[in-house]
């Protein structure tokens, strides 16, 4: 299980900024070979999600509010270090996001843009696809709305 802290922009640490960061470039960039500009000016008006194992941040999303990046509320850049992947804390961060869009945001009214291969994963956490596929930076992605368990 991860140990999971959710704060606003202004009250990261330089520290976890930079882990944040780092984290989403050597997934979105490196792993992934997609050149793209991942630091956008949106990470000011997003929650982050931050999940730590052993002190090491390991998995993150950021959450928006309805209105800041979708009609409704949003998880965007979710990402977990690859050699974590097999202990499934995509799962972990995921909730983690879920509920707090719910707790913060009175809602469960949920937007993301999934990665394609992912429908999956996505689909076990109850979002389900609306629309067509389309390309984001180069990669086949899909418009899924969160459906209330």
């Amino acid at each position: 299980m991860l140990n999971i802290k959710v704060k606003t922009f202004s009250q990261l640490t330089t520290k976890e900024l930079y882990d944040l960061l780092q984290l989403r470039s050597e997934v979105f960039v490196v792993e992934q070979d997609c050149v793209y500009q991942d630091i956008d000016g949106k990470d000011q008006k997003a929650l982050h999600v931050l999940g730590f194992k052993d002190e090491v941040l390991v998995g993150y999303t950021r959450i928006f509010k309805p209105g800041d990046y979708f009609e409704l509320a949003s998880i965007g850049r979710v990402v977990v270090k690859e050699n974590e992947r097999k202990h499934k804390y995509g799962y972990d961060i995921m909730d983690a996001s879920i509920k707090t869009i719910k707790d913060v945001f009175n809602t469960t009214d949920i937007k993301i843009s999934a990665q394609c291969y992912l429908k999956r994963f996505y689909n076990n956490l109850q979002f389900f696809e609306v629309g067509d596929q389309y390309l984001e930076d180069g990669i086949p992605h899909i418009a899924m709305i969160y459906e209330d368990k």
